[in-house]
């Protein structure tokens, strides 16, 4: 099973994620927060009905600041945004999916 073994802000813009098995990927800031899985940012579907998100017509103050990151369980990673968006929930292998692997020499 994947796990994420390390987190780090490498920069203001960026982070690098350590992997279980030995893969290193990174991912801007900016990019986590715009993949926010959370049902208010991409919507849900309940009994078979989907919602739409409702979107935001302009970047708020805060939107991109990473505050910090928690990890919820062993399966997942909640980022604190600067506006106070914090709802999202990244999944390793949604996490995984959105950032990019770092080409070994």
């Amino acid at each position: 099973m994947l796990q994420l073994t390390k987190l780090k802000k490498i920069s203001d813009l960026e982070l690098l994620l350590s992997w279980s098995d030995g893969v290193q990927t990174v991912i801007p800031i900016k990019k986590l927060r715009d993949e926010c899985p959370c049902a208010s940012c991409k919507g849900e579907t309940v009994l078979f009905e989907s919602y739409a998100p409702t979107k935001l017509p302009i970047v708020t103050p805060g939107m991109y600041e990473l505050k910090k990151v928690e990890v919820v369980g062993n399966y997942a990673i909640q980022p604190l945004w600067g506006d106070g968006h914090n709802t999202g929930l990244y999944g390793w292998e949604y996490l995984r999916q959105i950032s990019t692997p770092i080409e070994s020499a």
